[in-house]
């Protein structure tokens, strides 16, 4: 059987879910998956963008990184998102490109993906849950299958505990405060391990 294919598709702005994207790649590939690392098109202007330092550099950094497409979801057999959380919900740039893919839907193209999330905010109850729930309704809706890491592994305790997907909170200097590195490997294993499993009953 050939590989899973995983994209794993991130929206940041000062770096924070662009590291969580490159951990499950490290995660995924050590499951054997054949990854991509995409981020969705930014929406806000350049001057906001030079405003915050941080944001700057992380952009100039983060330049040669391939934007997400259509395609990308096609070919995927399995789709982990990292996201920021805006207000408790999520990003307006991760949400545009999702609200993008209403051809695929139609077609029926998204249904049995394996899916799943990890987010970030400035503090632990910022609304990182609140964010992964708000996309795997998305998701619901185009009958994927959501690989929630849940209580499986000891290694989630000690990165928060979030049953929904790994969440980070952020400091004023944009340093992750809890340890999650583990955390999103093991994410990205399972979700692996999930796809594996469904490209098998389907052949």
């Amino acid at each position: 059987m050939a590989n899973v294919k995983l994209a794993v598709i991130y929206y940041s702005s000062t770096g924070t879910n662009h590291q969580l994207a490159k951990w499950a790649e490290e995660g995924a590939k050590e499951a054997g998956a054949e990854v991509r690392v995409l981020k969705v098109p930014e929406l806000a202007p350049r001057s906001a963008i030079e405003s915050n330092p941080l944001w700057k550099a992380h952009a100039d950094a983060t330049q040669d990184v391939p934007e997400a497409k259509s395609e990308d979801l096609e070919w995927a057999d399995a789709i982990i998102f990292s996201v920021p959380t805006r207000f408790g919900n999520v990003a307006s740039q991760m949400k545009q490109f999702l609200d993008l893919q209403g051809g695929l839907w139609a077609q029926g193209k998204l249904a049995n993906k394996v899916v799943s999330a990890m987010s970030s905010a400035q503090n632990p109850h910022g609304g990182q849950e609140a964010t992964i729930l708000a996309l795997y309704t998305t998701m619901y809706h185009w009958g994927a299958i959501v690989a929630a890491p849940g209580y499986t592994d000891p290694v989630l305790y000690g990165a928060g505990g979030n049953p929904y997907g790994t969440s980070v909170s952020v400091d004023q200097d944009g340093n992750m405060v809890e340890d999650v590195k583990d955390a999103v490997k093991y994410q990205a294993k399972r979700t692996v391990t999930v796809a594996e499993w469904v490209k098998k009953g389907s052949q």
